[in-house]
């Protein structure tokens, strides 16, 4: 019998944490559930989740700062649960590293089927032969991995996917729309600049080279960016 897909659950409002494992038991996962923040940024660490479900307003930590810690040693996918619909609030979720974002009230067949695809984006297999490497990056799609000569970086998975959208085709300038439905899933004209904006920034951060006058990800002014493979 296979493994069951564990999903960790940080919601601190009990009638809401109760419907959703239960709902979460019937589709067959396995449940951890954590109703304050400490707690959670602990199970995320250490629980071996498949996929985090994650409130944003918790007792003894926020689930902004549970992600922010999270991802320095994690890229686990995590779903941002909260009652928050305001454009900053979207905004700061993936700025902390969020994966999704679903807003309270929600339906679950929603959030089924938004951490369905979540984990279809984890597990799904690229080609064996699909490698490329260019200007000292080496992207390995198989096993989700990105290499600046030996040393492996630690991306997210919205990291590397939006890498990986660039670096498959190097020299094409993708515009913010583009990559926000390529990447995110959707296009809302509303967030379009500045939430691309920020993860381009973020992920420059992480890859490029800090002895090298050499970038990566190239701005064309008043069209997007592209990968720059020279």
């Amino acid at each position: 019998m296979s493994e069951k897909t564990k999903i960790l659950l940080v919601e601190d409002d009990l009638n809401i944490a109760d419907i959703v494992e239960y709902n979460l038991y019937n589709e067959g996962f396995e449940v951890l559930r954590a109703e304050d923040g400490p707690t959670g940024l602990h199970l995320a660490l250490t629980g071996g989740a498949d996929l985090i479900l994650l409130d944003v307003m918790l007792p003894g930590m926020d689930g902004y700062e549970i992600l922010r810690r999270l991802r320095k040693e994690s890229d686990v996918p995590v779903i941002m649960l909260t009652a928050r619909e305001a454009e900053e609030d979207r905004i700061a979720g993936f700025e902390a590293g969020a994966d999704d974002y679903v807003p309270k009230p929600f339906s679950f067949k929603e959030l089924i089927l938004r951490i369905h695809a979540n984990l279809r984006r984890v597990r799904s297999k690229a080609p064996e032969e699909d490698k490329s490497a260019s200007a000292g990056l080496i992207l390995l799609p198989e096993k989700y991995t990105v290499l600046r000569g030996s040393h492996e970086l630690q991306l997210s998975m919205r990291d590397f996917m939006l890498l990986q959208c660039l670096m498959e085709h190097p020299g094409r300038v993708f515009s913010r729309e583009e990559l926000l439905e390529k990447v995110w899933g959707f296009v809302d004209p509303g967030e379009t600049m500045r939430m691309v904006d920020t993860a381009i920034t973020r992920l420059r951060e992480k890859i490029e080279d800090p002895d090298s006058d050499h970038r990566f990800i190239e701005t064309r002014r008043g069209a997007g960016y592209y990968y720059n493979e020279k």
